[in-house]
């Protein structure tokens, strides 16, 4: 199974100065398999340890002295550690804290030492020890579900993957190809990215397998609930796991969830899962300038989904004739697409950041599906499941912060139009100009070189 990120793990591999890497991600999303796979292609030795299966070796990690820690594995794992022949994989290190701490002094004393360390829960670790965090010693990196041309690679289709990245905006994509490549996205709304449910699909073409492994991985998501939460905190996490895929694109409100919970006791959930990575808070922006961040509203957000396949399971939705399932939620589900593949896009060594920008004015209200940054620019972001759509949103939204260029997600082949239009805002008319460049969902990965 290809990982695009294999290819930052080779950059970070060949760097003079490096520091130790930590991987983030969600459970399941391929960490564990995408470094050892990397590690047994690029090294002569595969050093992993995995601190859940051998909790034996922990004692090891309590000492700052890490001449000593690597004495000591060597001569219990009976073989020669070399700098920069062998790739030391700590895995599951969120179990051992210690170990964390201890990445600090392997950079400071022995950097020519490759480390790599992964955790399906460490966000909740690192928020436990921020005052002991190796800060300025370790560098990140930030692993997702497969997005759509990993997909598209893992199913036998990497001749798509190549016309897409070779694919220039003036040329027209031919009828057929466009149709296949839509199949394909409705085929990736149903099955997502967790390698588990890609892998199964592409060896049985099973839709009722990926249901199998769809329901494992839920169920392997709620166990987790026990390992960071109260018992209340584990009930509601539960609910919200069964609530959010209903609710994507949507912003959250406390009252609509439950009314008999408090708002605070909820938040508090979100948060836990928004730290193990099976959510993403999209957070409302006012957009008044670049960054982004600095004109966040924290209290207004809405949800999307750890991945588009995982939600259509919580929704229920069986897989046995998906070309003739007729979707409520399709606008929903474009959404949630569109949202994945922006987050999921390289540099791989920071996260994503996306927005969505909102006006709840009576009989004015507008709303923006994404707000992105490319360099300096404020980048607008629609997204539509069909070929149409109005633009009023986006006609506002540019008028009053003075955008030049926007883009539209459809179902349509690609095209660049001039806007030039009038619109009515406060019983005046305004002059709107600006270009938008309308793409199908397929080419998200693309739209920064479009830009």
């Amino acid at each position: 199974m290809i990982r695009f990120i294999t290819e930052y793990l080779i950059e970070w591999k060949n760097r003079s100065h490096k520091k130790p890497l930590i991987v983030r991600g969600a459970r399941q999303v391929g960490k564990t398999y995408t470094i050892e796979k990397f590690g047994k292609e690029n090294y002569n030795k595969l050093v992993k340890i995995n601190f859940e299966e051998t909790p034996n070796l922990k004692p090891f990690f309590q000492t700052n002295d890490v001449e000593q820690i690597m004495q000591n594995l060597e001569i219990f794992l009976g073989i020669k550690i070399k700098n920069s022949e062998t790739l030391l994989f700590l895995d599951e290190i969120q179990t051992c804290p210690e170990a964390i701490v201890v990445l600090r002094y392997f950079y400071e004393k022995m950097p020519d030492l490759h480390i790599i360390a992964a955790g399906s829960l460490l966000d909740h670790t690192l928020n436990d020890m921020q005052y002991s965090m190796p800060v300025g010693r370790v560098e990140f990196a930030y692993m997702y579900p497969l997005n759509f041309y990993e997909f598209l690679i893992a199913v036998g289709e990497k001749s798509l993957v190549d016309f897409l990245k070779q694919y220039k905006i003036e040329k027209q994509i031919p009828l057929p190809i466009h149709e296949k490549l839509m199949k394909f996205v409705r085929l990736y709304f149903f099955i997502g990215g967790m390698p588990e449910a890609v892998e199964i699909f592409a060896q049985t073409n099973s839709l009722i397998d990926v249901e199998r492994i769809h329901e494992s991985i839920i169920k392997s998501l709620e166990f987790d609930f026990s390992k960071y939460g109260t018992r209340s905190q584990q009930n509601i996490m539960t609910k919200l796991l069964k609530y959010i895929p209903r609710t994507i694109g949507q912003k959250f409100k406390y009252v609509n969830f439950d009314n008999s919970t408090r708002s605070d006791v909820t938040k508090k959930a979100l948060n836990l899962l928004s730290m193990s990575r099976i959510i993403q808070l999209i957070r409302h922006t006012k957009a008044s300038g670049l960054p982004l961040e600095n004109n966040v509203v924290e209290k207004t957000f809405k949800p999307i989904f750890l991945d588009i396949g995982l939600a259509n399971h919580v929704l229920k939705l069986r897989l046995t004739d998906i070309e003739q399932i007729n979707l409520n939620n399709e606008g929903s589900l474009a959404e949630q697409f569109v949202g994945q593949e922006l987050l999921c896009q390289p540099p791989y060594f920071s996260e994503n950041e996306i927005y969505y920008w909102m006006r709840e004015k009576r009989n004015s209200e507008a709303e923006i599906d994404y707000l992105t940054q490319n360099k300096n620019m404020i980048v607008p972001i629609e997204v539509k499941a069909g070929k149409t759509g109005t633009l009023k949103s986006l006609q506002v939204f540019v008028n009053e912060k003075n955008i030049e260029i926007a883009i539209r997600f459809n179902s349509n082949v690609p095209s660049v139009a001039e806007i030039d239009t009038s619109l009515k805002i406060n019983k005046e008319m305004k002059n709107v100009n600006f270009k938008l460049i309308s793409l199908p969902l397929y080419l998200v990965g693309e739209y920064r070189n479009f830009l």
